[in-house]
């Protein structure tokens, strides 16, 4: 096997091991401690699209839905480039999930108790957790040489995020008043100062 496919493997293994504790936090909320919780399609659709990209990414771990490898100079950069960005940013995206510690939530719903996170990466980017899976889905993508990952973040995983994102503003907007309107003029949307 591809050592690139390996490391993004093993990658991938250890972001859905980090991530595990906040998934088990996320079914505890679901289960008591929601205010709110809007009926929307952006409750499953989003979520199931990442699923369905994480099968995709295994997938072409073992080479299924991969260009065939030449191992150019060009090539190999652009996937060790690719390995890197994943790295990078399924850690960012790790932290920015724990940032929001006790509220994180795999729902677009406000719980009890709630507060707004204005630390870490959140001081300047609203919604950095959505940013970071889709920028680390488009590495994982250039690193495995996917024809089917890419496509699927950019062209649906991309716009949902947005529009789950706009989801979630309005759902804060109306619960935290001012307090997130003074927050949205400090902070960018997906990108600082945007």
């Amino acid at each position: 096997m591809d050592p690139i496919n390996i490391l993004v493997g093993i990658n991938l293994i250890v972001s859905m091991f980090a991530n595990a504790s906040g998934a088990k936090k996320g079914f505890k909320k679901k289960i008591s401690g929601i205010v709110e919780k809007p009926n929307t399609y952006l409750q499953k659709i989003p979520p199931n699209v990442s699923a369905l990209i994480l099968i995709l990414i295994v997938l072409s771990i073992f080479g299924i839905g991969n260009l065939e490898a030449s191992k150019t100079n060009q090539e190999m950069f652009w996937r060790i480039g690719g390995l890197l960005i994943f790295i990078v940013f399924s850690t960012l995206e790790v932290k920015a999930f724990k940032t929001l510690g006790q509220f994180y939530t795999q729902d677009v719903a406000v719980l009890k108790g709630q507060s707004l996170i204005t630390t870490g990466y959140y001081k300047i980017i609203r919604h950095p957790q959505y940013l970071f899976q889709v920028i680390s889905d488009i590495g994982a993508g250039i690193a495995l040489q996917s024809y089917f990952v890419i496509p699927v973040v950019i062209l649906i995983e991309l716009p949902l995020f947005v529009l789950r994102a706009k989801k979630e503003e309005e759902l804060f907007a109306k619960h935290f008043g001012e307090e997130f309107k003074s927050y949205k003029k400090l902070s960018g949307f997906f990108l600082p100062f945007i």
